[in-house]
């Protein structure tokens, strides 16, 4: 039986999975027996006790005495707030960076070639301690802080910024939630051209039935400057910001070469195309050009998204309460290191999958269909 090609294939990749099944139980069960035989507990139970640790910045409510898993939650949400922010700023600043490197302008490409280089060759930690030494040598006393423009403020305590701020009546909020349900279900629906349709429009209709029925209140918060410190706005410490900058700043050098390379796949009969139609060099860009490129730079831009959430864990360094930085709190706290560390790896596996998940399926409807 072992002499056809297929059966011994087959076997024999069944004997290499057993193996490994086997050398993970193992190791599984040697280092459950170990931690008892030691007295260190095992297992997720702790999960629910008290945390009793401090964390300085939290976009949810936080209290010390919340449970372990809250305080996981609370990490999370500004790992994912701090990602989000810098892979939106990065992909506006990569795409102008690596146009304008294109230039024929000297002034403007050169510039814009030493930003590359210097965030391409230089390591981002180096580039985070840097910027956050920043802060306490070149800012000012928060009492002396600088005011570029109306209402943003900058000093050693950080920025503080304007802050926006609404409130929405629940059958209001569930109006537009059912829209943006809507509005996916139209975009998961692709080819199916009559149900996008009717779902695209559907969720318009509920959008303007929520706006308009929805009791929503606006107001700006301004920071006033009382006593010893800001009152209102919004504050960007130097933690925040730091990581927020320096990732950024790091990130649009990769994606600058990425866009210029995306825009020089695009062959030259299609800039000749667009200008004997009239269209300016701008014009050309948006309506040509950069459809054409996506198709060729979804794939290099998912692996920076997914570098960028990696890089998050480097806030650490500069003291932001990412999601690593509260888990190794807790493993120091709890003596659950091994249920911290599967916890850690599951994360940021499940984080980046998604990231990875998004992008395949935009670069799916986007790609040519041969017929």
């Amino acid at each position: 039986m072992l002499s056809d090609a297929r059966t011994r294939s087959i076997f024999i990749q069944c004997a290499l999975v057993a193996s490994v099944i086997g050398c993970a139980s193992l190791l599984v069960s040697t280092t459950f027996a170990n931690l008892q035989a030691r007295g260190i507990p095992i297992g997720f139970d702790f999960l629910t006790m008290p945390s009793r640790i401090v964390i300085s910045e939290a976009l949810l409510s936080y209290k010390s005495r919340d449970p372990y898993y809250w305080s996981i939650v609370v990490g999370l949400v500004n790992t994912i707030f701090i990602s989000a922010l810098v892979i939106a700023f990065s992909s506006v600043l990569g795409l102008i960076v690596g146009v304008t490197r294109l230039s024929s302008n000297p002034l403007a490409a050169g510039t814009c070639r030493v930003w590359v280089e210097i965030a391409r060759n230089s390591p981002p930690i180096v580039l985070l301690i840097f910027l956050y030494s920043l802060w306490w040598k070149v800012l000012p006393p928060v009492g002396e802080a600088l005011n570029p423009v109306p209402g943003v403020f900058a000093s050693m305590r950080g920025f503080v910024v304007p802050a926006l701020s609404f409130e929405l009546d629940s059958a209001g909020a569930g109006l537009i939630l059912l829209a943006l349900a809507l509005t996916a279900a139209a975009w998961i629906a692709g080819p199916a051209r009559r149900l996008r349709s009717g779902l695209t429009w559907s969720a318009a209709g509920v959008l303007l039935l929520g706006l308009w029925l929805a009791d929503i209140e606006t107001s700006v918060g301004w920071p006033v400057f009382t006593g010893s410190n800001f009152r209102g706005g919004l504050e960007l410490t130097p933690e925040l910001s730091t990581i927020l900058f320096g990732l950024t700043l790091y990130t649009t050098g990769f994606i600058a070469e990425i866009v210029r390379g995306g825009v020089l796949s695009v062959g030259p009969g299609q800039w000749d195309a667009g200008r004997s139609l009239g269209l300016s060099r701008p014009k050309i860009l948006r309506l040509i050009v950069v459809p054409q490129m996506l198709r060729v730079i979804v794939p290099p831009m998912n692996s920076q998204y997914i570098n960028v959430v990696k890089n998050s864990t480097l806030a650490i360094a500069v003291g932001y309460p990412d999601f690593l930085a509260v888990m190794n709190t807790i493993i120091s706290k709890s003596s659950h290191s091994i249920e911290g560390v599967f916890i850690i790896l599951g994360v940021y596996l499940a984080l980046n999958l998604s990231l990875s998940s998004a992008a395949n399926w935009y670069n799916r409807r986007i790609a040519i269909v041969e017929r």
